[in-house]
């Protein structure tokens, strides 16, 4: 088992408004190594769109434990991969109970390997050990799909 933490913080300016509307949504996320990461809401909801949004996260999150997983996978196969490019797409909608949720994450990965191309039958069966194994995918009642470029 491992554990991790996080620490989010928020706090209200003085004399800000604290109405729906108009109240800042700005706050940060502190991670144990010391990266603070500048988050708000989705502009959708009065949040500000310079800065990462919780939905934003889980997709980006979802395409990352994919892709590590997916070189772990590959390293271990000795196929060496030079790049590994996602432009993951997630979709908010409200789910079978009503409730707004990500419903959808579909990652688009580009994979360029060193020396001979890899055939689309092992390409194929690298992204499906990786979506198997992705710690977050499988945390996920969204459905996730890979598509991959190419």
């Amino acid at each position: 088992m491992t554990e991790y933490t996080a620490s989010v913080a928020w706090h209200l300016p003085p004399g800000a408004d604290f109405q729906y509307e108009t109240f800042p949504r700005d706050h940060e996320w502190t991670f144990a190594g010391g990266e603070v990461v500048q988050a708000s809401a989705s502009p959708d909801y009065y949040g500000c769109h310079s800065r990462v949004n919780p939905d934003e996260a889980v997709i980006a999150a979802t395409s990352s434990c994919h892709m590590l997983t997916f070189l772990s996978i590959a390293a271990k196969k000795k196929l060496r991969v030079l790049s590994y490019v996602d432009r993951p797409q997630g979709v908010v909608d409200k789910n079978a109970d009503g409730r707004m949720s990500i419903t959808e994450v579909v990652l688009h990965p580009k994979v360029v390997f060193e020396g001979e191309e890899v055939d689309e039958a092992t390409l194929s069966s690298l992204h499906e050990s990786a979506h198997r194994n992705c710690f977050v995918a499988n945390s996920l009642k969204a459905s996730v799909s890979v598509r991959p470029e190419k």
